[in-house]
């Protein structure tokens, strides 16, 4: 499991487009205290608003690894951004990227790690070995946020519930499963980079047993209905036992997000779905509510969406960006 060393210096490289920069923008608005300030080239168009500073400046004010807070073309780093990182290797930072393209795959950057003893540290990457999935039970409870599709908001209704229970007095964890999930935790399995069969092991490990009052909240992954992803979400519940679900939705979208040939459920379909798959290995699953991306309504479709969609389902429904979560917190509490 990945841990990384905080407070982190977000890099922002050359980027010009705010959507390319949301790694940084889910560090500041999700761990901000974590965070000591931003670093870009001269070419960045995009700020994150935080304090500039080089890494060594960083370093000197605490800093200890520099983020790559933009996902660049393809994958891969350009040539541009290679000084900078190695700059911040000099000063003692460690280099984390959430990329498919490990960082070793660049000399300078490993010969200037091996230098200072700093780390090269790919957090969609893992190295461990993971167990087969067992099915038994574990103590302590757990919620894992579910999705009709991919995208449309199962990090940060997790990462609002738990923030709301931790305000009520209650304990709990924010269990990271992507990339950015774990740069904001600090630590984490990337679960779409593990191998298939031990999946559900994985996340075993990741939400282990624990006080019986104690609520890991799981970061969802991908969708039960999705044709390609499916498979990692279907690990992730059986690995999770959830004792809760939150099913996560974008009423803007019919189909499958870049598959328009595969029809959305209706969310009353979803949540039978998903609650019979999960009681492979949680019989009392149960699903407490709906959180819904609602940044394609206006302030009054919203209020009637939600009003006709919670008299359906006889469940809260809450956006976390507008309004927050406390409804579907006050049912897991009671």
């Amino acid at each position: 499991m990945h841990r990384l060393r905080k407070p982190y210096l977000v890099f922002l490289g050359d980027v010009s487009l705010r959507s390319d920069a949301k790694t940084g923008f889910g560090l500041r608005d999700w761990c901000r205290d974590d965070v000591i300030g931003e670093c870009a080239l001269a070419a960045a168009q995009v700020s994150l608003d935080l304090p500039t500073m080089t890494p060594a400046q960083a370093s000197a004010a605490g800093a200890r690894s520099i983020v790559i807070g933009v996902a660049p073309t393809g994958g891969q780093l350009p040539h541009a951004w290679i000084p900078t990182l190695v700059e911040a290797l000099k000063a003692g930072l460690d280099v984390v990227s959430g990329m498919h393209t490990r960082l070793e795959r660049y000399p300078e950057l490993v010969e200037a790690a091996r230098t200072t003893g700093a780390q090269l540290i790919n957090v969609r990457h893992s190295d461990s070995e993971w167990p087969i999935g067992t099915g038994s039970r574990r103590s302590g409870r757990r919620l894992l946020t579910v999705g009709t599709d991919c995208a449309l908001g199962k990090k940060y209704t997790a990462l609002a519930i738990t923030r709301a229970l931790t305000t009520h007095g209650v304990k709990a964890t924010f269990r990271a499963t992507g990339q950015t999930g774990i740069l904001i935790a600090g630590h984490g399995i990337a679960i779409d980079a593990v191998v298939a069969d031990f999946v559900a092991g994985a996340a075993e490990a990741l939400s282990p047993s624990n006080d019986a009052d104690h609520w890991d909240v799981v970061e969802g992954q991908g969708a039960l209905f999705h044709p390609a992803y499916a498979g990692v979400t279907m690990g992730l519940l059986h690995g999770s036992q959830p004792d809760a679900i939150v099913l996560c939705h974008d009423p803007s979208r019919e189909t499958i997000e870049d598959h328009p040939h595969i029809q959305l459920p209706a969310l009353d379909e979803a949540i039978r779905r998903y609650i019979e798959a999960g009681r492979l290995t949680n019989p009392s699953i149960r699903c407490v509510g709906v959180a819904i991306n609602s940044s394609s309504l206006s302030d009054a479709d919203w209020a009637r969406y939600q009003h006709r969609t919670q008299t359906d389902l006889q469940l809260p429904v809450c956006d976390p960006m507008r309004g927050g979560v406390e409804p579907i917190v006050e049912v897991l509490i009671a």
